[in-house]
């Protein structure tokens, strides 16, 4: 039987030219597979296009463009058994690189061609799909500061300049946080809640080396008391998560569960998957092995636990007796 699939493409992703882009993609699939090829415009976005070529007895759906039509895409996949191809031309490809995805447009086509597949954990946050990470205070503000003109002009360099930019107004806040097991209340600056996120997530990196399918969450708390705190704290992450270790500063915290419920004093701006969605409160669950991708093999390693040295740490247990009855 003839392989088919679905192709999504943005044109108005990354900094190439979409019709060279889309003809090097054609040469590589077409001779191995039936394409149905759908274009994203401003009223119609890759999750809408992908819910419908589900409804049609689509295959498999292979997403290409930024950040946000891939997420967008697998979105629509979750819980289906449908396999995702992921052809990455964004600012950032992080979720190819969290899945150390090819993110060349040969290597990603050849990828798609082998055929292997591996289960990866997906998440919802708010009850909107989420396969990255939502970042709450300082990271939602400076993906609101990068807007589309400068990440045209700049690439991942405006991200860079708007978290510069937005170092002179860092401020702490209260969180609230919420596992099934316990309930943690400290200050920070910023609180990553990552279901896949690559090194230059830096935010997100506390555990480095966050897991994309081992059924869990990992957040991250950085609570700087200054600015000069911040840039690092910033810095020993980036250090760290490059070189696959553990942050060990005292201003940086992480813990990993299925679910988090986070509220802040004063609310935060809270971004996800790249798009701001809100505010605080959030509510977080992983979905273990929700989405289907085509991927080259994939060997996790396990990060640990660390709160202790962040400010104002109260930690309280859920239902103690229950725990100490197991």
């Amino acid at each position: 039987m003839e392989r088919s699939a679905c192709l999504i493409f943005n044109p108005a992703s990354g900094q190439g030219e979409p019709e060279t882009e889309l003809k090097i993609i054609r040469s590589i699939l077409e001779p191995n597979m039936a394409l149905d090829i759908r274009l994203t415009t401003p009223d119609l976005d890759a999750d809408c296009l992908a819910e419908e070529a589900i409804r049609q007895g689509a295959k498999a759906i292979i997403a290409s463009g930024g950040d946000g039509t891939i997420s967008a895409a697998s979105g629509a996949l979750i819980g289906t058994g449908i396999p995702l191809g992921i052809i990455s031309r964004g600012t950032a490809n992080a979720f190819a690189t969290a899945l150390e995805l090819p993110t060349t447009l040969e290597g990603a086509c050849q990828t798609i061609v082998n055929g292997f597949t591996r289960n990866v954990d997906a998440a919802y946050c708010n009850d909107k799909p989420m396969v990255l990470l939502a970042g709450i205070g300082f990271e939602a503000q400076t993906i609101d500061l990068a807007d589309r003109d400068t990440k045209d002009r700049l690439g991942i360099l405006a991200y860079i300049f708007a978290g510069l930019q937005e170092l002179r107004n860092l401020s702490n806040f209260e969180t609230e946080i919420e596992t099934e097991e316990k309930i943690v209340k400290v200050t920070a600056a910023a609180v990553t809640v990552a279901n896949a996120a690559p090194a230059t997530s830096i935010l997100a990196q506390g555990p480095a080396g966050v897991i994309a399918n081992d059924g869990l969450l990992d957040m991250t708390i950085v609570s700087p008391s200054s600015m000069t705190g911040a840039i690092a704290a910033s810095y020993h992450l980036l250090r760290t998560a490059l070189q696959g270790e553990a942050s060990e500063r005292q201003d940086i915290g992480y813990l990993r569960s299925k679910y988090f419920k986070v509220a802040t004093t004063p609310p935060q701006k809270v971004v996800v998957d790249g798009e701001i969605i809100g505010t605080t409160p959030i509510e977080v669950r992983c979905i273990p092995g929700g989405l289907i991708v085509f991927s080259p093999q994939f060997e996790p390693t396990q990060p640990v636990e660390k709160l202790e040295g962040l400010p104002n740490l109260v930690v309280e247990l859920k239902n103690p007796e229950n725990l100490d009855a197991d």
